[in-house]
Order: C-alpha cells, then structure tokens, then sequence
C-alpha cells in the first residue's frame, strides 16, 4: 500500500514511547507530524535500570548535557556487570566494557596472554582491563587521550521512569503533541489491513500513516490486533517471573552492576544516587513466587522502600516487528531477561534502524524485509549470548541449573563455544551487539577454558613476550592514581 508517511503516531509513553519520539523528531525535525497517546492511569514496567555504551551515542545525538541527564535521572556511572556464583557458588568474574590488554599482533590479547601464561605470567585476563581495575577501586573519572590503551567504555544507570519524564519534556518542547487517553478500538483499513486510527475511550480518533507500538507487553496494536505470531524461546530460557523491589541507597556506590546467581535464577542490584534497584529473575517451573521472594528479600542489603511487584514474561521475539505499517518498538517487539542489560539498548537499535529505513513515499516490502531480517539477527545473538552465561555453569546444587548446563542450545552458539574452547577464537555475527572483549570475558569467566591459542602468539619469544605483557599491566595502572571515588566524581561533576 504506497501512501507518504505524513503523521507518525506513538502508542504508549514510558521510556520506549519517549525515546521514540524525542530521536524521529530530532532526526525528520518539522517534516513529519508526530502524536503520542499514553494513559497516567497504565502502569510502565519500568525497571529496566542498567544501559550500555551506545547509550551515550544516544543521549549525544539528542543533544542531552550529560551532567544534567545524570542530575535528572539520578544516574551513576555503570562499569560493567560483577557476575556472582554463575560458574559455581562463591566465585566471581566481571563483564566489563573495556577491552583486556592492547593491540600487540595479529591476533587477539588473548592469545598473547594464554601464551604468557604458558610461559609463568600469573597475572589473571582482567588484571589488563581498566574498567576491571576501577570497578575493584570503586573509582571513576574521564580520561581525555587518545591511547586506546587508556580507552574506559562506560554507561550508566538511571531511574528509566524519570529518563521518559526527561525525554518527554524535550519531546513536547520541539513540538511533538501528546494526547492523554485509554485506546479503546484500533481501527483498520477492510482491504489492506493497515491501521488507519485509534480511538479513545473518550470517543476521541487518532489517524495516523505509521504507527508505533509502544505498548509494551500487551503488544496493543502489533500482536492484539495485528495478529503477528509470537516466537516464544522458552526452551532456551525458562525463566518468565521477576519480582521488582527498591531499597535505600548505600553510603559508597559502586561503578557496576551485581548480578548474583541464587539456587533458582538471580538477583539484580543495581546503585542509583536516591536508592537502588533490586530484584530476582525466575522460573516458575523451578521454583514458587513466595520461595523467590523469600530469596529477594533474604538478600537485600538495605531497607525496602515500596512494596515488591511481580512482573510476568515469556522470553522470545514479536515474529514480524514492522508488519503493514505497524513497527513494534521495545516490550511489545519481543522480551530478553535484563542479565545483560540490553532492554534500552533494543529501543534505540529498534529506532535508529526505523530511521535508517523510513519510508517517504510509502511502505515498501523490501523495507519491511530488510528490517526484520536484522531485528531477528540481532536478537538471536542476544538471546544466544544470555544463553551462554546459563548453559555453561558447573553447579550442582538445583534440578535448574543442571537442565540449563544439559539442554540442547542454538547451533551457532554451540560452534562459538567449540571455537573458543579449541583455539582462544571469537568469531562475530552481523548485528551482534556484543563484541570480543564481551564473549571472551563472559567464555573464560563461566570456566570455558582454550587448549590452544593463535601461533603468531610465539613470534616475540617468552622473555619479550613477558616484557610486554609486564608494560602492559604496568600502563593500564597509571590512571588509576588521577581517579576518584565513584560517589565524589558524581557530586563534583554533575554539581
């Protein structure tokens, strides 16, 4: 159906909605008309707390002062994510964003390191990391050089709440119109099926040429009324409970994100500068809501300050995330527990991707293909990623952990695994969000350990070899001393 993309019309608010509309408007400016319909009376989930780095091409894009964005969402500086008794009980590794090492050869650092490590270097992957180094020190600070040695990929964490309320004031400023209202019906073109409006419960309609759902796990207008066929990944990852709750902040706020295994799932913490976010991710299968909430509450490490509410899902992808002229944009195009913090980051990938595509003069199907085809890759290569931190654990204390490590798992993940485990390689995918530094940390951490490494490792010999590794260690600890404590960068910096 060829008609020009006039008016865009955003359905649901939170922080899907909004980041919507602040990116079209800023991108298309006054060319298009862009409405948005939420109600105050519907509930958002959000708890999605914990970014990672794209985030700030984000924020930069829209031209968000950091300090002031940190002031209003009551952010912190986000590091990496300590992953606690996943391998076995009483053990712990981090997910950084940084990179381990330096660019020495050919190959990959970790090479030259299982190399080194060969020849006597007891110096663990992390101890090459800066991120690792401050997240040990609880420091942080920019650093403005150019060495990539010295490179510190950071995000943040917010309250995703106030981060909409942000985003809608910038929003309505350059001239996006909200419209506050329950939908009622969605109405629909008899031959092509298109949308054509929303009506409200109020009798008010709502035409629009393209429409974005916003509605989060309803999936309003791309499942319910659509009928797109959801793809559930259950088989994969079981879990489908989580039980939110937040709690007082603490004196010292550390720069990462805890994620820490329990007997059936795992517990969030994550540090905000007016309180923290906490919670467990289950599986009903395994385990009672009143047993996980024994665990949350069990392992909180300060005072509640609300209530706990239980949020219910099914992992898996809306098959078709722009279908007719519907494009479905956060919870409602599909649902990845947050154990690697991807919910905000699939927004934007599922907006920059909308606005790499928009239609002008119409709808086109190779569009519609092309976008579907990269939202499936890149959320298969999450999925396959989340996976891995499950699949490859060694614990023996739950029925759910010992299915998880015996289950069948997706073909490709398993040849990445084989591919590590053989030779220390780590091969990409297109639209895998996640790069080497992230696969390797997380491979090594859960114990996938290689037998083998890159020959271009032997070319400098042991003794150089060890000199540079030595250099390395050495240069990554320097900018630990012009750091400061991560709660004193916060006060000074955002003032």
């Amino acid at each position: 159906m060829q008609k020009a993309v006039r008016k865009v019309v955003i359905a649901g608010g939170g922080t899907a909605g909004w980041m919507t509309a602040a990116l079209l408007r800023k991108v298309l400016q006054q060319t298009i008309e862009i409405e948005l319909v939420e109600s105050e009376a519907i509930g958002i989930v959000g708890v999605g707390e914990a970014t990672i780095p794209p985030i700030q091409i984000f924020n930069q894009y829209l031209g968000l002062d950091e300090k002031e964005f940190l002031r209003e969402t009551k952010g912190t500086i986000k590091l990496a994510i300590k992953f606690e008794n996943w391998r076995v009980q009483g053990e712990s590794y981090y997910h950084t964003f940084g990179a381990p090492g330096a660019n020495i050869g050919f190959c990959s650092f970790q090479h030259f390191w299982l190399k080194a490590k060969e020849a006597g270097n007891e110096h663990t992957l992390w101890d090459y990391d800066l991120n690792y180094l401050a997240c040990e020190q609880g420091k942080f600070n920019k650093i403005n050089t150019q060495n990539p040695v010295y490179d510190m990929q950071y995000a943040y964490h917010f309250d995703s709440g106030l981060y909409g309320q942000y985003l809608r004031k910038l929003a309505e400023k350059a001239g996006v119109k909200r419209t506050e209202g329950i939908i009622a019906q969605v109405n629909q073109d008899p031959r092509s099926g298109f949308i054509t409006s929303l009506e409200l419960n109020n009798g008010q309609k709502i035409e629009g040429d393209l429409f974005i759902d916003c509605t989060g796990l309803r999936a309003l207008l791309s499942r319910k009324t659509l009928g797109v066929k959801y793809e559930s990944w259950d088989h994969f990852l079981p879990a489908d409970s989580a039980i939110a709750v937040p709690t007082e902040r603490f004196e010292h706020t550390v720069p990462y994100t805890r994620s820490i295994a329990h007997a059936n799932g795992w517990q969030w913490r994550i540090p905000l500068t007016h309180r923290n976010g906490n919670g467990i991710v289950y599986s009903s299968k395994y385990c009672s809501d009143d047993e996980a909430m024994q665990t949350l509450m069990g392992n909180l490490d300060s005072k509640p300050l609300d209530e706990p509410r239980k949020i219910q899902f099914e992992t898996g992808r809306t098959e078709q995330q722009w279908h007719k002229n519907v494009v479905a944009i956060g919870l409602s195009s599909g649902f990845l527990e947050p154990l690697e913090s991807t919910s905000i980051h699939l927004i934007q990938s599922g907006i920059v991707r909308l606005l790499k595509m928009f239609p002008n003069q119409g709808i086109t199907p190779a569009m519609v293909e092309m976008y579907n085809q990269e939202s499936k890759q890149e959320f298969e290569t999450i999925r396959d990623f989340i996976i891995l931190h499950y699949h490859v654990n060694q614990r023996n204390d739950s029925d759910f952990w010992k299915d998880l490590r015996n289950m069948d798992i997706p073909p490709r993940l398993q040849q990445k695994i084989n591919a590590f485990k053989e030779s220390a390689a780590i091969f990409n995918d297109n639209n895998d969000i996640f790069r080497d530094a992230s696969w390797l940390q997380v491979m090594l951490g859960q114990g996938i350990n290689p037998t083998d490494y890159h020959p271009a490792a032997k070319v400098h010999g042991d003794k150089a070899l060890l000199d540079i590794m030595h250099k390395i260690y050495h240069a990554k600890q320097q900018p630990l001393t012009k750091m400061l404590p991560h709660d004193e960068f916060l006060a000074r910096y955002t003032g």
